[in-house]
């Protein structure tokens, strides 16, 4: 009996050697994705029957499966692993609800993590490979794309649409604060108006009273100019020279909104208290900028059992963000500080402090603190969190007229938010209920009793094998329940002929044996186990008891938690309407400017949003850029919580002044500022003329400068009729009549194949009826083919309008005289000079062509439309190259010819949706483009390699953000937004980054105000390389083929 024993336990062992062998083999394979068992066989056993060596040697050698040469050298990301891949047969099955075997879980985890480290280790290959190839990178030339010169003549005002301001460097807070105040009737007034008796000039001997009223003359004169310029934006370069002495570093760094402001009113009240001190002496209540901004609030409460009360004056007022949901909340918190609690001595002494405006200013500035110093960086921060303020606001609710009834209305709301409290508590009560350290709805809890309670077992048959083995175990047994470390997994096994025999040979480490052999082997599993949880038995008597109990309890809570959502809902409602009281609605407020600030605490860009009273609309003023906006775009702008950008500063004015007051029956379009010009003093009107004859003259040089040299991107004299009127020997500059020559020819030139094909189908007709009749009939007949072309529907693959000038003119409803003009020029180009008919056919077309003087045809017209086609095949052929350049990776070339392919598209399509090519298109390609080389720029910034910092920096300086900059400043789409958002948080995230070098983040703080200051800089594009085709066969198949590609995701090989 004993030697029986030792027989089976010794087969046991052999049996489960084998089992764990395969085990290891199989989880070899997953880990590495190699499937081939001969070649996983020799690796374990190479490895000495250790999963981790194995692991190593396989993945890190990175030696090929037999019969697998085929396979790339760099894996997917779903290669290594089993994401991906069919899960295989002979692994661990963890999603059994038993999670007593502790040691299996064990064992798993130490597999999975060699798992993951395998997939780590593919997964960084291809970055480090990158990383190599970045840095061998040749050094790219300083690209020329984008030039710094404007045309001239673009930069006119619109009727009386407000102006922009130039940004000199990093002054874009001085145009939020500026544009807010002009836009303020009364101060613009205040300012205009501003003079000083010559006496008093004279008497100023302090150097802060000549540098103040030196200010307000180059603020006047400022304000002057944005009223009546001519320009659409104007220098502040005169002013700001003169703010350089009161900041440290004005030149070199963003100043803090809030700062600035405050120098500013300082400044402005100085250089009014003059003008006051002629009649009232050092009475600073007579001074208009004190009457314009400037308040006071009263401050009672309880110091150390004392009590105290002072008046102060404020300008800005400020308000603290954090903790906060709207702009009440903020002023209830500024107003009422530290806990207020009766005194058991006296019931009448409270702690704390209680502040009242005493007096409100018309213009009701709002200082949000937006940052923070983080003391374990030793730098600010900037706060995003989200915060609501209101188009009008009533501030009766903080005046010390209403101290009486506030305070009441503040108690009773204490005593409301208590109970909110209570019943929240009541509320999270039922919502997490348990014991334990998981908590869940009571609700829920009870349906899932509910569910458990109405699951039945599903009948399950034994079979042979099953009967005969279920006597000699127990269940507890099967389940190796009586080992209390034990995991209830199930291992589905396979035939283990091929590895019986080696597992003799593969000696395991000990531990790992020990774990193994703590895993349940299937045959001891009961073949009744359900597969989901279920009561084994229950009566119906109990089911309906148990039902009818658990749905009546479910009922009864689900009403309790909804009486306590409704009665929170009543309370909360109760609050909101504590100040609605008319009485309560007497002093309103309206929002006149919002100031933006995006970025980060020591870097970003400011804008505002002003609202214009006689146009009853928001304005974006960003720098040079005003544009109309709307309230959704002010509060996804200036809420905060979603973006990098939110409010710094709100501007309220009192809404029942008469002079904040728009009047309803002024034009706003073309009267708005010209009373006041006429207003104004004759030395500043004279300066408004002068500027605007400068503004004439310089449009005038420039002008004629253009036309001294051949523009690189002007529609009107395009690259391509440039090239062909140097290759004929003509002069560019010799006319309008050459020009239209060249490019018409040049179109004949194109379609001669076509037009070759016309006069040979008319061979009948010229034997017969002579040369004449042979022209009529190849003219009609090829203008019915190009119209049919121009009435197909257009394919994805193929668009006729390249084929032929004709296509694209008939498309675009061109006048019947340019149509003619165009087809009879085709059978006059003397490139058809191929036989006697052909030649007889061209020296008609000519003679015909003489007879069509200038009242039959616009010319000025016809050459419009012969340019516009000349432009499309341009923007054509760049798209077609960018296109092959990014699907060849090479995304800084790609990125030039994109830009400019729609740079120039867009002025096609002002003048028709068919005039240019699918505008979507080229965007979601530049946008690509764009995504891959920030990408780049920044690995290479942050590689800490000065070569790769610098190529790095150089991307970003001359293709992202000139780039970026043309996308702003136009029509922006929300993907494109979406996408410069992602790319600026990239850089944003960099910034007080512990490990990176001081040096890089000098240099970080110099990129990100251009990153980030889409209107810093005016930018022109300039044109990439020409690549023009040889004929419109070649244009036409290319496109199909790159069409073709970019939805294949085959690349191209640019021609």
């Amino acid at each position: 009996m004993t030697a029986e024993l030792q027989a089976a336990a010794a087969a046991g062992g052999a049996e489960s050697q084998g089992t764990n062998f395969q085990m290891l083999l199989n989880r070899l394979g997953e880990i590495t994705g190699i499937q081939d068992p001969s070649f996983l066989h020799a690796a374990l056993k190479a490895a000495n029957g250790d999963l981790t060596e194995a692991v190593n040697f396989l993945t890190e050698e990175r030696v090929k499966e037999p019969g697998q040469e085929a396979v790339a050298a760099e894996p997917s990301d779903c290669e290594g692993s089993a994401v991906g891949k069919g899960r295989p047969t002979n692994v661990t099955d963890l999603t059994s609800d038993n999670k007593d075997d502790l040691q299996a879980v064990i064992a798993l985890s130490l597999l999975e993590s060699l798992e993951v480290q395998a997939v780590d280790r593919d997964a960084n290959r291809p970055h480090k490979a990158n990383a190599a190839e970045n840095k061998n990178r040749s050094k790219r030339k300083r690209c020329e794309v984008w030039g710094e010169n404007p045309k001239q003549n673009d930069w006119r005002r619109v009727n009386d649409w407000p102006v922009g301001m130039k940004n000199i460097g990093n002054t874009c807070w001085f145009s939020a604060v500026i544009q807010s105040l002009f836009q303020l009737p009364e101060f613009r007034r205040l300012v205009l108006s501003y003079s000083l008796p010559q006496r008093m000039l004279e008497n100023c001997r302090s150097r802060s009273e000549k540098r103040n009223i030196a200010f307000m003359q180059e603020l006047q004169c400022l304000f002057a100019l944005m009223l009546g310029t001519h320009r659409k934006f104007v220098d502040p370069t005169a002013s700001l020279e003169l703010l350089k002495g009161a900041f440290k570093s004005a030149d070199e760094q963003q100043q803090d909104v809030s700062e600035v402001t405050h120098k500013l009113l300082d400044w402005l009240e100085d250089a009014f208290q003059l003008s006051v001190n002629v009649n009232s002496p050092q009475d600073k209540s007579e001074n208009p900028m004190v009457q314009l901004f400037y308040g006071t609030f009263l401050t009672e409460g309880v110091h150390e059992g004392k009590t105290f009360s002072k008046i102060e004056t404020f300008g800005q007022y400020p308000l603290q963000v954090n903790g906060y949901r709207n702009l009440n909340e903020c002023l209830e918190g500024a107003m009422v500080e530290g806990e207020i609690e009766p005194l058991p001595s006296d019931l009448s002494v409270k702690y704390g402090q209680e502040r009242w405006f005493t007096k409100l200013p018309p213009v009701l500035t709002f200082e949000l603190s937006r940052f923070e110093f983080n003391q374990s960086l030793g730098q600010p921060e900037k706060i995003h969190n989200k915060l609501e303020f209101p188009q009008i606001i009533y501030m009766d609710r903080y005046l010390y007229s209403n101290k009486e009834i506030i305070q009441r209305k503040r108690e009773e709301t204490r005593k409301l938010r208590k109970q909110i409290a209570i019943l929240q508590q009541k509320l999270e009560r039922y919502m997490k209920y348990g014991s334990g350290p998981s908590r869940f709805p009571l609700p829920d809890m009870l349906q899932y009793v509910l569910e458990f309670a109405s699951t039945k077992l599903p009948l399950v048959v034994p079979s042979a094998q099953d009967s005969q083995m279920a006597p000699a175990q127990s269940p507890a047994e099967c389940c190796g329940l009586n080992e209390p470390l034990q995991q209830n997994s199930v291992l589905e096994t396979e035939n283990t002929e091929n590895t019986e025999g080696a597992a003799s040979t593969l000696i395991n480490p000990p531990a790992q044996q020990e774990l193994m052999s703590k895993l349940p082997q299937a045959s001891c599993l009961p073949a009744e186990m359900p597969e989901c949880p279920a009561p084994r038995v229950v009566t119906e008597e109990e089911m309906s008891l148990v039902r009818t109990c658990l749905q009546r309890w479910r009922s009864e809570i689900e009403q309790d938690i909804q009486d306590l959502k409704d009665c929170i809902t009543r309370i909360n409602q109760s609050i909101g309407q504590m100040y609605g009281d008319p009485v309560l609605r007497q002093v309103p407020y309206r929002l006149h400017a919002v100031l933006v600030h995006e970025g980060q605490a020591n870097a970003g860009h400011y804008w505002a949003y002003i609202y214009d009273q006689p146009r009853k609309s928001w304005l974006k003023f960003n720098d040079i850029s005003v544009t109309e906006s709307s309230w959704e775009e002010l509060e996804r702008d200036s809420y905060g919580g979603l973006r990098n950008a939110s409010a710094y500063c709100l501007m309220y004015i009192n809404d029942k002044l008469s002079y904040f007051v728009a009047d309803d029956d002024d034009d706003a379009e073309t009267g708005q500022f010209q009373k006041e010009i006429e207003l104004l003093p004759p030395e500043l009107q004279n300066y408004i003329q002068e500027d605007n004859w400068r503004l004439e003259q310089e449009v005038e040089e420039w002008e004629q400068e253009q036309s001294c040299k051949i523009p690189q991107i002007e529609p009107s004299t395009t690259s391509e009729s440039q090239d062909f009127t140097s290759e004929s020997g003509q002069d560019p500059s010799s006319g309008c009549e050459h020009s239209i020559r060249s490019l018409s020819s040049e179109h004949a030139r194109i379609a001669k194949d076509q037009t070759a094909q016309a006069i040979a189908n008319t061979a009948d007709a010229y034997e017969k009826n002579g040369v004449e009749a042979a022209l009529y009939e190849a003219f009609h007949e090829e203008y019915s083919r190009l119209y049919l072309l121009a009435k197909e529907t257009p394919a994805p693959h193929n668009d006729p309008r390249l084929q032929h000038v004709l296509v694209y003119f008939l498309q675009n409803n061109a006048p019947k005289q340019v149509v003619e003009r165009t087809l009879l020029e085709q059978f006059a180009d003397r490139n058809l000079s191929y036989d006697e008919r052909s030649i007889s056919i061209m020296q008609v077309a000519r003679a015909k062509l003489k007879e069509i003087g200038p009242d039959d045809v616009n010319m000025e017209e016809y050459k419009k439309w012969h340019e516009d086609y000349s432009l499309f095949r341009k923007v054509s052929v760049y798209l077609l190259t960018g296109l092959e350049l990014y699907q060849n990776r090479k995304y800084q070339e790609a990125l030039t010819y994109l830009v400019y392919a729609y740079q120039s598209n867009t002025t096609l399509l002002m003048k028709g949706p068919n005039r240019g090519v699918d505008e979507s298109l080229i965007a979601l390609y530049r946008r690509k483009c764009l995504l891959k080389l920030n990408e780049m720029a920044a690995a290479l910034f942050v590689s800490n390699a000065e070569a790769d910092v610098l190529e790095g920096i150089n991307i970003l300086n001359e293709l992202i953000i000139p780039c970026m900059h043309l996308i702003i400043n136009n029509d922006i789409s929300k993907d494109d937004l979406d996408a410069i958002e992602v790319m600026r948080n990239r850089w944003c995230s960099y910034l007080g980054q512990e490990d990176m070098d001081a040096n890089l983040q000098m240099k970080l703080g110099e990129l990100l105000p251009r990153l980030l200051d889409c209107s810093a800089e005016v930018v022109i594009l300039k044109e990439p390389p020409k690549i023009r085709p040889n004929s419109p066969y070649d244009l036409c198949s290319r496109f199909a083929a790159v069409m073709e590609s970019i939805h294949g995701a085959t690349p191209v090989t640019v021609k």
